[in-house]
C-alpha cells in the first residue's frame, strides 16, 4: 500500500504545473474548430488554380497552397486568425465565436 501511495506522490511531483493557455492561442483553436463544421477545406483555398488567397494577405506575396487546402495547422491560416484576433482587441469589440463571424466580414484584415 505504501508503494503505491509514494509511486502517486512522485508521479504528481513529476509533472509540470499547467500553466493557462494564451487566449490568443485558444480563441485561435476555437476558430479552427469552428471552421471544420462548415468547410472540409480552406475558405480562402482557390482549388482550380491551387493558390492561397489568405497568401496575399498575411505575407505580401502570392502563392500556391502547398498544403491542397488543408487548414488544420496552417501557419497562414492561423497567422489570418491571429490578425483577426489582434485587430477586434486594439478595436476592443467583442471576438466572435463562430468561424462564420469572422467570415463574413465585409473586408479581409
Amino acid at each position: 500500500m505504501r508503494e503505491i501511495e509514494e509511486d502517486i506522490e512522485e508521479r504528481s511531483l513529476e509533472r509540470p504545473e499547467e500553466q493557462p493557455e494564451d487566449p490568443k492561442k485558444k480563441w485561435v483553436l476555437k476558430m479552427v474548430k469552428s471552421a471544420k463544421r462548415y468547410h472540409k477545406l480552406c475558405p480562402y483555398y482557390d482549388k482550380k488554380t491551387g493558390m492561397c488567397l489568405l497568401m496575399v494577405t498575411v505575407e505580401g506575396t502570392q502563392g500556391r497552397c502547398d498544403r491542397d487546402g488543408r487548414y488544420d495547422g496552417c501557419p497562414v491560416f492561423n497567422k489570418f486568425l491571429e490578425k483577426v484576433y489582434d485587430s477586434y482587441k486594439s478595436r476592443r469589440k467583442v471576438l466572435p465565436n463562430d468561424f462564420q463571424d469572422v467570415v463574413n466580414q465585409a473586408y479581409i484584415i
